[in-house]
């Protein structure tokens, strides 16, 4: 009897007593609130048929169907199924939105803060008809305190500088823009406004690279969505949050306030290239300690052999077999590996 059914009346599958066995897909649903989990497998089927809808995908999955198994071939084809979603614009805004959602409500419990990130993004704000302003967090859960967020991986809004703006052209979005219009329809206290590095014009690398901060306007995060890198717009959103929850209503010196949040932002990406460095070094020496004990247990593995050819005077058929499969290597070296990688 087939594991799936489909019900053409009410159009829709209905699966029963199904089990899959897979480290990645157990491992990823055990991490996991349990309250989540039926939510999440819907949303990976979901993902799961788009992605076999892709001609290029599915022939990845053909060409590579004998050598599916291991961790680095599977790791492989969830990035490239990944990176097909992404750039395809009909749904790449959505799936950003709800990434980046599920980012800041993990950060929130992680360090223990009380706030709540919610999209909007469908919603229409104080402005008619206006949309913008994708996710809107409330400090505290405060409704009067809100950091409203914009995430445009597009690579055709520009910086939009004010002092470069020429009001008699065609109106199209800005960084400026979009961060000045995310505050007004969504009544936030501070605007942020997100790029991917993959999809973010030249003006606004040019002026900032990770996070950068615009007076009276808002933030810039430039985030690394294929390698799941959110870090910048961690960094952007606690920036933001003082702000939020320290202003007051008194004459300020704009200026200063520039060079204080800017002084911030390069000591803090000072100190995440540190930590970049010192986190490669060790995946670094891992690899090392890894192809150090690939070669030892090679050696060890040869050796025997060559004891017993001397010994005996001939390998059968059944040794030259053992030998050039060399099984008994790769599952010593399999309990290794995981031991480095656990270090």
């Amino acid at each position: 009897m087939p594991t799936l059914k489909l019900n053409q009346k009410l159009k829709r599958l209905e699966i029963k007593e199904f089990e899959i066995e897979n480290d990645i897909v157990f491992n990823y649903f055990d991490n996991l609130p349990l309250a989540e989990r039926d939510d999440k497998l819907i949303r990976a089927i979901y993902i799961g048929v788009l992605a076999l809808m892709e001609d290029r995908i599915s022939a990845f999955l053909s060409k590579t169907s004998n050598e599916l198994g291991t961790e680095l071939e599977s790791l492989k084809m969830i990035f490239e199924m990944k990176k097909e979603l992404f750039y395809k614009t009909t749904i790449k805004g959505s799936l950003a939105e709800d990434d980046i959602a599920d980012f800041l409500n993990d950060f929130f419990k992680e360090k223990r803060l009380k706030d709540i990130a919610l999209l909007t993004g469908s919603e229409a704000g104080k402005l008619p008809r206006n949309k913008t302003g994708d996710i809107v967090c409330k400090i505290n859960g405060d409704s009067d305190l809100r950091i409203a967020i914009e995430c445009k991986f597009d690579k055709s809004i520009k910086l939009g500088n004010i002092e470069s703006k020429d009001i008699f052209t065609r109106k199209y979005d800005t960084a400026w823009s979009q961060l000045i219009e995310s505050d007004a329809n969504r009544n936030s206290k501070v605007s942020i406004i997100v790029f991917d590095i993959s999809l973010v014009d030249n003006s606004i690398l040019k002026v900032f690279d990770n996070v950068g901060y615009i007076p009276s306007i808002g933030f810039i995060a430039i985030v690394d969505s294929q390698r799941g890198d959110y870090s910048n717009l961690a960094i952007a959103y606690m920036l933001a949050r003082d702000i939020a929850l320290n202003a007051k209503n008194i004459d300020l010196d704009k200026n200063l306030l520039s060079m204080i949040v800017n002084r911030i932002i390069k000591d803090i990406d000072e100190i995440t290239s540190i930590k970049r460095l010192v986190e490669g070094n060790i995946e670094n020496n891992k690899n090392i300690l890894k192809q150090l004990e690939k070669s030892m247990l090679l050696m060890q593995f040869n050796q025997a052999y060559l004891t017993k050819f001397l010994q005996d005077g001939v390998l059968d058929k059944k040794d030259l077999l053992d030998f050039y499969m060399g099984d008994q290597v790769k599952d010593k070296y399999k309990l290794i590996e995981n031991e480095i990688n656990e270090l």
